[in-house]
């Protein structure tokens, strides 16, 4: 992503470097069984920002021999900050630089339950500018750390709904509009609900990437949703890409609305009980999901006890260490992969041609 050359090269140079850099490659590859892979590795990027994305996609053997199908994981714990949320945040900063709302030592302002908080911390340190966070004082302690850690100003208030004007969002409003008036270099609230620059991210980048990833041979995508970014803009690029033959599920914990509504058409907002996941679950329909929630193909709830379950399973199975928001993820997939059932997908590659569904999700 975002690569940029080092200097201008003459044709003549550019002609010596490929011929020794192919050698080089060649040299390395007939050296080393793992120098295909080492060749089309990232590289180097101009900064901290760089490195956002372009994260593998991990095959989830155990439920896959269960289900009959290909269920991958997209790591995004391997972004910098730790999460998907890193790829809203360079975005929702991007936009707000495009706009000439920020200055250097300019101001960002957000409302978020952690990940977001995180990303734009590490974000904002790289490019310059301050941060300043709200968030409902029922998240963790170890949240408000980090990102004090990182550099922001954090604020924890009571949770209180959407509707009322203390929530943390508009506390996080209120507070970059002062800022604006009285600070030349600038502030901005980026609004990471309804900014689609959120969902413009995943358009870009998480979407692109999935597909190329499984060279197209991918029949659904599920993951849950809290600004509704991911789902909206990896739901747009798949659609398209595959001319609506991809098909994208919400997968939702309890407490959210999102389920009844879009398994209702859009006519219930039913909320019932609570559940231990942070982050995701929503009240209403964003922004950034109202473009999309009618693509979707359906739904899936998920209780806090599959997703406590599938935490276990998944270290335990397959080494990987999620939190519950993210097994929730995993729990989704399953459940569509039954749902959809194997089918024929003929893998192009030189070796063999493979039976099996492929179903990715966001961790």
């Amino acid at each position: 992503m975002f690569r940029q050359p080092f200097r201008r090269l003459t044709t003549t140079a550019l002609r010596a470097a490929s011929t020794e850099s192919t050698s080089a490659l060649s040299a390395a590859e007939s050296l080393n069984p793992y120098g295909l892979r080492v060749s089309s590795a990232q590289g180097v990027v101009e900064s901290l920002t760089g490195a956002i994305g372009n994260t593998p996609l991990i095959k989830l053997q155990k439920l896959s021999d269960e289900t009959s199908c290909s269920i991958l994981g997209k790591a995004e714990f391997q972004n910098p900050g730790g999460s998907v949320k890193d790829r809203a945040a360079l975005y929702v900063v991007k936009d707000a630089e495009e706009k000439r709302l920020l200055k250097p030592g300019g101001t960002v302002v957000e409302g978020t339950a952690g990940n977001t908080g995180i990303g734009l911390a590490h974000v904002c340190r790289s490019r310059g500018y301050k941060l300043v966070i709200y968030m409902p004082n029922t998240q963790s302690q170890g949240k408000v750390d980090l990102l004090r850690l990182l550099g922001a100003e954090v604020y924890p208030v009571p949770a209180v709904p959407w509707e009322n004007s203390d929530n943390y969002n508009w506390q996080a409003k209120r507070h970059a509009e002062r800022v604006a008036k009285e600070d030349e270099a600038g502030a901005v609230w980026t609004n990471q609900f309804d900014n689609v620059a959120n969902r413009r991210a995943h358009v870009e980048t998480t979407g692109p990437e999935i597909w190329a990833q499984t060279e197209g041979n991918i029949d659904a995508f599920t993951c849950a949703t809290g600004t509704g970014g991911t789902l909206a803009g990896v739901t747009r690029y798949l659609k398209d890409v595959s001319r609506g033959k991809v098909r994208c599920y919400l997968a939702d914990p309890p407490g959210s609305v999102l389920h009844s509504y879009v398994t209702s058409g859009g006519k219930l907002k039913e909320r019932t009980g609570g559940s231990i996941t942070e982050g995701i679950g929503q009240g209403r329909v964003t922004d950034n999901l109202a473009q999309e929630v009618g693509e979707l193909d359906g739904a899936v709830h998920i209780s806090d006890e599959k997703s406590i379950e599938m935490v276990y399973r998944c270290l335990d199975e397959e080494g990987l260490y999620l939190g519950a928001s993210s097994a929730l993820n995993v729990v989704a997939a399953k459940e569509v992969a039954e749902r959809l059932g194997p089918a024929l997908l003929c893998l192009k590659t030189a070796q063999h041609v493979a039976s099996s569904r492929r179903c990715s999700l966001e961790n």
